[in-house]
């Protein structure tokens, strides 16, 4: 018996995807329920239970609704299924992205007639692709709870098996339950693993990769609009899809799901933390400015690292029973575990541990390198402040002049005169992400490798802009083309025109500045230095008699120098000596420091033994640890040049042939007259005729 007031219209749309045996141990558990419910307010005992109370019992609509909340369809009920219970509010920005699924998937499932009105197709599916922790399945889920459509969940390698043809009846099988249990998105987590490129897939002899993905292509194409099963594929390499996949008809809608800005990270941490107390000295807005290059995940784990924290600090001062009693606890202490939140200091903490997961595969490091770390190059810092910095910090300013900022700039010259430190430094004083390649990394045996590493790396960096990529060891990947002796597959001229086609495609809007470090600026092919690409070229030259000053001071700044330590005669003597050798020789100099300190240490421990009463004594005449002039003689012993003059006379030359090579008119001057003629601007026009005007003009 049921209650007049059921609605069975909702609970026939509610149960899509049910069989008969499923609706009747549906209404059999709702009948349950029921009579749980007046079992709970009848005494059994009493027999008095007036009849009309047992008439009366009656199945509603809660009770209905209780019991599809414990039940699913049996055609789901072997397959990896979610209930979706995520919302729009759980995912913070991404809007167009949302948008465009509800044109695509909501749409077509809610206003069917409209589709068919205009004569148009619901598209079956679409392809999520992006770095990972971004949303992907977040996204996939929520559109099917907004569409009230079941989910089902299914990873690439989940339906691999070893056996001949069990791999394609699985992904029949999927198929057929999706189809059952229409509206539903079926979702494919890392397709990759399973829609590879036909006769890609290396060792696979017998072809049970390619036979996968002819049955999902076939089974799609089997798939009737009618049918409401809408397909959504998530990956992390779409550049390894088969394109048939791609093709109208199929996964026709490419999405890209990029790492969130400032406003979406905003967003994020809003929703994230919507739930739990949060300080007010939480100031969400600057942890969303901080944490450029994170994903959604990546936050999601900071909320709740720092929710730990703060978790465990309540725990750690969370008084004892018997405190209340012996008086013991102070007011400042009770008011502190009643008001248990989230701190800015849980967050600084949280923060300090954690990496964006974007960078976690790439040699990244995060910047610790201040200008304070390098002794000198005062120019070579003005310069790169002006190149990088100012862009970065002041972008109004560059627009207000129409000016684009530069992509990147090449330091070269000897080796250990601080090119990589240079560039860490850069990218602290910008608070930029850094990426440090070196060059023969991206390089492989493998074809089309090579160029694919190169990809990746440009796409991890305008993900997580501002971003300062620095590729070391640039020349390896970037000789002249046609000159790389024994390449007779053109290996290395294909990298450089990836690395060329990537700068090209840089937008200036995405930060992302590129600095290459090389020893042979000589064989750099000249394309990848024309304007437009690393057009700002900088000599960073040994340092002079001043500069290698300020490096020892760098050097030595958090150790204990003796007064009679002379670093301006050290400075004066290590002429030729470059910053790594220099701070060699401070290195060696605290080595031996340290040893002479332990061996007093060893002395002074066993006089003790020997001779107790004299320990006293010694308290009195114990020296201060520090580094003494007799330890940089020493060093001094081992000191060596890491450049010879013949290297440094070859990087002055080039440097000095670039510049004239650029261009002249340094002396240029405006003419003072107002009107035009021969006047001081002709004297100073370096194309000018030294014949005057009785020479012939070639153009006359």
């Amino acid at each position: 018996m049921y209650n007049l007031q059921v609605d069975l219209e909702r609970i026939a749309k509610d149960t899509h995807g049910y069989v008969g045996a499923d609706l009747a141990a549906l209404c059999t558990e709702a009948a349950l329920q029921c009579i749980r419910e007046k079992m709970d307010v009848i005494d059994l005992e009493d027999e008095s239970i007036d009849a009309e109370i047992l008439n009366s019992m009656a199945v509603s609509n809660e009770h209905f609704q209780t019991a599809l909340g414990t039940s699913n369809p049996s055609a789901l009920r072997e397959t990896v299924v979610e209930v979706p219970n995520v919302s729009w509010e759980d995912i913070g920005g991404l809007e167009n992205v949302k948008r465009e699924l509800q044109e695509t998937v909501q749409y077509p499932v809610e206003h069917p007639e409209k589709f068919e009105k205009f004569g148009m197709s619901p598209s079956k599916g679409v392809l999520f692709y992006g770095p990972p922790g971004c949303g992907k399945t977040l996204l996939a889920k929520a559109i099917a709870n907004e569409c009230q459509a079941n989910f089902i969940s299914v990873k690439g390698p989940e339906l691999l098996t070893m056996w001949f043809g069990e791999s394609e009846a699985n992904v029949r099988e999927i198929f057929d339950k999706a189809r059952g249990s229409a509206p539903c998105v079926l979702f494919f987590d890392e397709l990759d693993s399973i829609a590879t490129q036909r006769g890609s897939s290396v060792g696979d002899a017998g072809g049970a990769a390619d036979r996968v993905l002819n049955q999902l292509l076939t089974e799609m194409d089997g798939m009737s609009a009618k049918k409401t099963v809408f397909i959504i594929g998530a990956t992390n390499r779409p550049d390894i899809i088969d394109p048939a996949l791609l093709r109208p008809g199929r996964l026709d809608q490419l999405i890209y799901i990029p790492l969130p800005d400032e406003d979406s990270r905003h967003q994020i941490f809003k929703a994230c933390l919507r739930k739990s107390p949060v300080s007010k000295d939480v100031d969400l807005r600057a942890l969303a400015k901080y944490t450029q290059g994170f994903s959604g995940a990546d936050i999601t784990e900071i909320c709740q690292r720092a929710c730990k924290y703060a978790i465990r600090e309540n725990i750690e001062k969370d008084p004892r029973p018997d405190d209340f009693f012996n008086g013991v606890l102070h007011l400042a202490t009770f008011l502190s575990c009643v008001s248990m939140a989230v701190s800015n200091e849980h967050f600084q903490t949280a923060l300090g541990t954690s990496n964006p997961s974007a960078l976690r595969e790439t040699v990244v490091e995060v910047p610790n390198v201040s200008w304070e770390d390098i002794g000198g190059l005062e120019n070579v810092k003005r310069e790169l402040q002006e190149t990088v910095q100012y862009p970065v910090e002041h972008p109004e300013k560059f627009e207000k002049f129409g000016m684009s900022p530069s992509k990147g700039v090449l330091f070269y010259g000897p080796p250990g005169c601080g090119k990589t430190l240079l560039a860490k430094a850069i990218a602290n004083e910008c608070q930029a992400n850094f990426i440090s390649v070196k060059g023969p990394e991206l390089l492989t045996m493998w074809f089309g490798e090579s160029e694919a590493n190169v990809r990746e790396i440009f796409d991890k960096a305008r993900g997580s802009a501002p971003c300062v990529l620095f590729f070391d060891e640039l020349d390896s990947i970037a000789t002249q083309r046609g000159s790389s002796v024994g390449d007779a597959g053109g290996a290395a001229d294909r990298v450089l025109n990836q690395l060329l086609t990537e700068m090209d495609g840089m937008s200036a809007k995405k930060t992302v500045f590129i600095i290459g470090a090389t020893n042979r600026p000589d064989i750099i092919d000249p394309a990848l230095l024309r304007p437009g690409r690393l057009d700002q070229l900088i000599y960073i030259p040994l340092p002079d008699e001043d500069s290698r000053h300020q490096i020892f001071k760098a050097c030595l700044r958090k150790s204990p120098v003796s007064k009679d330590v002379d670093l301006r005669a050290l400075a004066k003597y290590t002429q030729g000596f470059s910053g790594a050798d220099i701070t060699e020789i401070c290195q060696r100099a605290c080595k031996y420091a340290i040893r002479e300190n332990i061996e007093k240490d060893i002395e002074k421990e066993r006089r003790k033994r020997d001779n107790p009463e004299a320990m006293e004594e010694d308290i009195e005449e114990e020296e201060v640890a520090e580094i003494k002039a007799a330890h940089f003689e020493e060093s001094m012993k081992y000191a060596r040049r890491s450049v010879s003059d013949a290297d440094i006379r070859k990087y002055q030359a080039f440097a000095q042939t670039l510049q004239q090579s650029r261009g002249f008119g340094s002396e240029f001057r405006f003419s003072d007259t107002s009107t035009g003629g021969a006047g001081a601007g002709a004297a100073s026009d370096p194309f000018a005729s030294a014949g005057g005007a009785d020479e012939d003009d070639l153009y006359s």
